[in-house]
C-alpha cells in the first residue's frame, strides 16, 4: 500500500472523528467525543504512515527530500499538525468538542489535496536547502495553531451570543472563558512559531537568492498575518482587550493565513512554485 492510498483512507477517518464530534454536540452526549478521540488517533498514524512513505519513496526515486516541497505535501503536513495539536489541547485542557470545529480542518486539508497532483518531483534549485524542514515545520506549526483558535473563537461567538450558556447545543460548549483562554493561548504558540518561521525563511532566502527579504507576495502576506496577530496580543495585553473583540481578530487573522498559503501562490513571485 503506498502513501497516496494511506493517506486517502485517512481522510475518511478524519472525516468519521469529525461527525462524531459534530453529533456529540447535536445530541449532547460525551460518549462520541470519546469515540473520536480514538480514531482521530488513528488517523494521525495514518497520516503520519503517509509522510514517512512519501518520504522513503523520494530516495527510492533518486530524489531524496523530505515531502514538505509542494501544496500537495503542504497540505497533508498541516492536516497532520492541526490534528495533533487538537489531540495535546484536548488531553490537557479537557475541551473535546473542540474537534468539532477542529478536526474538519484537517479532513478539509486532506479532501483538498486529493485534488491535487500527487506526483513526487525532484526539487527545484531554490528549495535544496537545510532550511527548508526548519521552515516549513515551524510555519506550519504556526499554522495549526492559528487554526484552531479560529475554530475556538468560532466557539466563542457561539458560546457569546445566548449570555446564559445553560440550555441547548451552545450550553454543551465550554465556558466563555475558557474559551477566550484558550484562543490566546493558541495565538501565543502560533505566534511564536510564525515569527521563527519568518525568520528561518528570511535565512533561507539570503542562502537562495542573495537578499533576506524582496516583498514578494509570499514574504509581504506572512509579515501582514505577523503584524494581525501581534496587534491582537498588544491589545489584549496594553489595552485589555478580551471576548468579542479578541475573537474577531483571530478570525481575521486567520484569514490572512490562509491567503498567505493559498491566494499568493497564484501571484507571480519567487514563491509561485508552492501552487505545483
Amino acid at each position: 500500500m503506498d502513501s497516496s492510498m494511506i493517506l486517502s483512507i485517512t481522510t475518511y477517518v478524519y472525516a468519521l472523528a469529525a461527525f462524531l464530534y459534530i453529533v456529540s454536540w447535536v445530541f449532547k452526549k460525551e460518549g462520541p467525543c470519546r469515540i473520536a478521540l480514538w480514531i482521530t488517533l488513528l488517523g494521525i498514524i495514518g497520516n503520519s504512515a503517509g509522510i514517512i512513505l512519501r518520504w522513503m519513496a523520494s530516495y527510492d526515486l533518486g530524489y531524496g527530500h523530505a515531502p514538505f516541497s509542494n501544496l500537495y505535501e503542504s497540505l497533508v503536513f498541516f492536516a497532520w499538525t492541526i490534528a495533533v495539536i487538537f489531540v495535546i489541547i484536548e488531553r490537557k485542557y479537557k475541551m473535546p468538542i473542540v474537534g468539532m470545529v477542529t478536526i474538519p480542518l484537517a479532513f478539509l486539508a486532506l479532501a483538498y489535496a486529493s485534488l491535487r497532483s500527487n506526483e513526487i518531483q525532484p526539487l527545484i534549485p531554490a528549495l535544496k536547502s537545510n532550511w527548508l524542514i526548519a521552515h516549513v515545520i515551524t510555519c506550519f506549526v504556526g499554522y495549526a495553531a492559528f487554526a484552531i483558535g479560529f475554530g475556538v473563537s468560532i466557539l466563542y461567538l457561539l458560546k457569546q451570543r445566548k449570555s446564559s450558556g445553560e440550555g441547548g447545543w451552545i450550553g454543551f460548549l465550554p465556558d466563555v472563558n475558557a474559551l477566550d483562554a484558550l484562543s490566546y493561548q493558541l495565538v501565543i504558540l502560533g505566534f511564536m512559531f510564525l515569527t521563527i518561521g519568518i525568520i528561518t525563511g528570511s535565512v533561507w532566502a539570503n542562502s537562495a537568492w542573495g537578499r533576506y527579504w524582496g516583498w514578494d507576495p509570499k514574504e509581504t502576506w506572512s509579515l501582514i498575518t505577523w503584524i494581525i496577530y501581534a496587534a491582537l496580543l498588544h491589545t489584549r495585553n496594553m489595552r485589555g482587550w478580551r471576548g468579542t473583540r479578541i475573537a474577531w481578530l483571530s478570525i481575521i487573522g486567520f484569514g490572512a493565513v490562509m491567503f498567505t498559503y493559498f491566494g499568493v501562490n497564484y501571484l507571480p513571485g519567487l514563491h509561485s512554485y508552492g501552487s505545483m
